[in-house]
C-alpha cells in the first residue's frame, strides 16, 4: 500500500531525470515544418519489388529522421498508368503539386484564409551515391515535364556516413575487421580496397573521396575504379597489386539500383578479387536523404524544429 510520500514498503520511488541545461542539453527533435514541399525519392533502374522495397525502406527512415515530413517515391523508368505500383518521377511530382492546390482550395472553401504558396511543390532527392551524370540529367528532364515546381537536390554523396557504410559492408563479407580497434585478425581481410562506381569520371571522384575516408577507418590502401569503363577495374587492381597488396576486395559505391546486373560479377571476375554487397537499405542512407532534402530547402535544426 502506497502512502502520499511514496511506497510504504520503502521501495525507491522513480522521479523524472531533470533535463540538463546549457551546453549539455540535448536539441529537441526536428520535425518537418507545417506546408513544407513534399519529398520525392528518385529512384534508378529499372523498378521491381526489390527497388521498391528499398525506397520504402529509406522512405521509412527519413520519415524517422524528421517526422511530419510527407514522403513519396518516384522511379526515373516507372510507369505513367494511374494507380502503377511503380510510378513514373513525373507522374509523382505532378501528382504532388496537383495535391497541394486540391488542399488550398478546400481550405478555402470551408473559410480559410489561406496563403499563397511558397517554395517548390517538392523537392527531388536522388537515390544516388555519387553525381552520376546521366541519370541526373534524367531526373532533371523528369522534374520538367512534370507540372510541379519541383527542386532537383544534391546526391548522398561523398559523406563520412557512406564510408562507414562500405565499412560494415565489407566486414559483413569477412573482407575487413568490423572494428580497428579490436585486435582480433580477419584472415580474409583485404590489403587493398577497390570502391567501383558508376556514372563517369565526377562519379569516380567522388568515389575516391569517400575512399580516402574509408583508406584512414581500415588502414590499407583503398583506390576509385569506374565499373562502366571496360578494363578500369582490373587496371586499378594491377595498380595496387604492384604496390604490395596482395588480397584485394571490391566495394561498391553503389546503393544498388542503379547498377546493371552482371556489372559487378564481371569487374570481380577481371579483378580476380571477392566483392562487398551494395550499401542497399544501409540505415544513414534515410538520414542522408534528409539532410539532402533539407539543404535544398536552407533549414537548419532550429528551422526545422519549428
Amino acid at each position: 500500500m502506497s502512502s502520499p510520500t511514496g511506497p510504504a514498503n520503502g521501495l525507491p520511488v522513480r522521479m523524472p531525470r531533470p533535463r540538463p541545461a546549457g551546453r549539455h542539453r540535448r536539441p529537441e527533435p526536428a520535425v518537418a515544418p507545417e506546408g513544407a514541399p513534399a519529398l520525392v525519392l528518385a529512384v534508378p533502374g529499372a523498378p521491381s519489388a526489390a527497388s521498391r522495397g528499398l525506397a520504402e525502406e529509406i522512405v521509412s527512415i527519413g520519415r524517422s529522421e524528421l517526422p511530419g515530413l510527407e514522403a513519396r517515391i518516384g522511379f526515373l523508368e516507372g510507369d505513367d498508368a494511374e494507380g502503377s505500383e511503380f510510378p513514373a518521377l513525373s507522374r509523382v511530382l505532378s501528382s504532388v503539386a496537383g495535391e497541394r492546390i486540391a488542399r488550398a482550395e478546400f481550405a478555402r472553401a470551408a473559410g480559410h484564409e489561406v496563403p499563397a504558396p511558397t517554395g517548390p511543390d517538392a523537392v527531388v532527392v536522388p537515390l544516388l551515391a555519387g553525381p552520376d551524370a546521366d541519370l541526373l540529367r534524367r531526373m532533371r528532364q523528369a522534374v520538367m515535364d512534370s507540372s510541379a515546381a519541383a527542386e532537383l537536390a544534391e546526391v548522398l554523396g561523398p559523406h563520412p556516413l557512406l564510408a562507414e557504410g562500405l565499412h560494415v559492408r565489407l566486414s559483413e563479407a569477412g573482407l575487413a575487421r568490423a572494428d580497428r580497434a579490436r585486435l582480433f585478425t580477419v584472415t580474409t581481410a583485404a590489403d587493398g580496397i577497390i570502391v567501383a562506381t558508376t556514372g563517369g569520371p565526377e562519379a569516380v571522384q567522388a568515389a575516391a573521396v569517400t575512399g580516402m575516408l574509408l583508406a584512414a577507418r581500415l588502414a590499407v590502401p583503398v583506390k576509385a575504379a569506374a565499373l562502366d569503363q571496360e578494363g578500369s577495374v582490373a587496371a586499378v587492381a594491377e595498380q595496387l597489386r604492384s604496390e604490395g597488396s596482395t588480397l584485394l576486395a571490391l566495394a561498391p559505391y553503389l546503393i544498388g539500383p542503379e547498377a546493371a546486373e552482371g556489372l559487378l560479377d564481371t569487374a570481380c571476375k577481371e579483378a580476380d578479387c571477392a566483392a562487398a554487397e551494395v550499401l542497399g537499405a544501409y540505415s544513414a542512407l534515410g538520414k542522408l536523404v534528409v539532410n539532402q532534402y533539407s539543404a535544398a530547402l536552407g533549414l537548419t535544426q532550429g528551422a526545422a524544429a519549428h
